[in-house]
């Protein structure tokens, strides 16, 4: 699929940047949401080192890593329940014109996780996950993050 290198790139340089984007972020909610995000870039970037070889296949890690993106994706609608956006912020102010829409691509991405963990049985089958997970990932970040 050709659609997963660009978004394994976004997810990388997300990763790479948020360090620096979450210094001097002073609101708990903003920070809040910021650790929620990268703890889910990190464990995308843990099935992504599978599937691009760099790390060897560990189903007990993919199922660690979906695990964690489904414990934090269960926790974005309440992160981004007060309407608070920084100057540090990523979040787009149509999070709070369209809440319901909004929560409802949070609960795809933890049913996906939930769902998939137990079924990835070896490196074949990285690339399919990691196809779901960033359409999933875009499906949001396209409309409620800069």
């Amino acid at each position: 699929m050709k659609i997963i290198k660009p978004i394994m790139a976004g997810a990388f340089i997300a990763l790479a940047t948020a360090a620096i984007a979450h210094t001097g972020v002073k609101d708990p909610n903003v920070k809040a949401r910021m650790d929620g995000m990268s703890a889910i870039g990190q464990a995308v970037k843990t099935i992504g080192t599978m599937m691009k070889g760099e790390t060897a296949f560990d189903g007990a890690a993919v199922d660690a890593a979906l695990a964690e993106i489904e414990n934090r994706a269960a926790r974005i609608p309440e992160r981004f329940e007060e309407n608070v956006i920084t100057p540090k912020s990523e979040a787009r102010p149509t999070i709070w014109e369209s809440t319901d829409d909004f929560n409802e691509k949070a609960l795809t991405l933890e049913t996906l996780a939930a769902t998939r963990q137990g079924t990835v049985s070896g490196p074949d089958d990285l690339r399919p996950l990691m196809g779901e997970i960033g359409a999933t990932c875009k499906s949001c970040h396209s409309e409620y993050r800069d």
